[in-house]
């Protein structure tokens, strides 16, 4: 009985720490944009304190990337989206490793670029960023963050 009472408390505290080892994204500003030229969107995110997330080229294939998937609406095109350069560090679960990861504040700039045929008017840009976030000890379930940003189209 005492065992299944700290078996729970302890799975209970690790999904407490799963839940709060998120990123968050920063609420972006509108983007203008002229129809048929392209125009460069920074979105700033942030991983809590105390984690870290791998960068989008992990130096072992096998760890899960930080990757931004969007979803344009008709008539604007995603064009080149560039990752920061991740930072090596090791860390207590593999201390002759180094790995490439996001720690605190990083930006992922997003080129976007609407057709010269689209109206002038605002568009919501919607899609995800695709992560898995790690403590010192343990490495939680990768995630999806909902990525919204929107563009003003002239």
């Amino acid at each position: 009985m005492v065992c299944a009472v700290l078996c729970s408390s302890v799975l209970a505290g690790s999904e407490d720490l799963a839940r709060r080892a998120s990123v968050t994204l920063e609420p972006p500003e509108i983007t203008t944009v002229e129809r048929g030229r392209p125009a460069t969107v920074e979105l700033q995110f942030r991983v809590a304190s105390g984690f870290h997330i791998n960068s989008n080229k992990p130096k072992q294939e096998y760890l899960k990337k930080t990757e931004l998937e969007l979803n344009p609406p008709t008539n604007i095109v995603i064009g080149k989206i560039t990752y920061p350069d991740g930072q090596d560090q090791s860390f207590p679960f593999a201390p002759d490793e180094k790995l490439n990861v996001y720690t605190g504040d990083f930006a992922i700039n997003v080129l976007v670029q609407p057709l010269k045929s689209v109206a002038p008017t605002n568009y919501t840009v919607h899609g995800f960023l695709k992560y898995q976030a790690c403590d010192n000890a343990a490495c939680y379930p990768p995630k999806q963050l909902p990525v919204t940003f929107e563009v003003k189209v002239t």
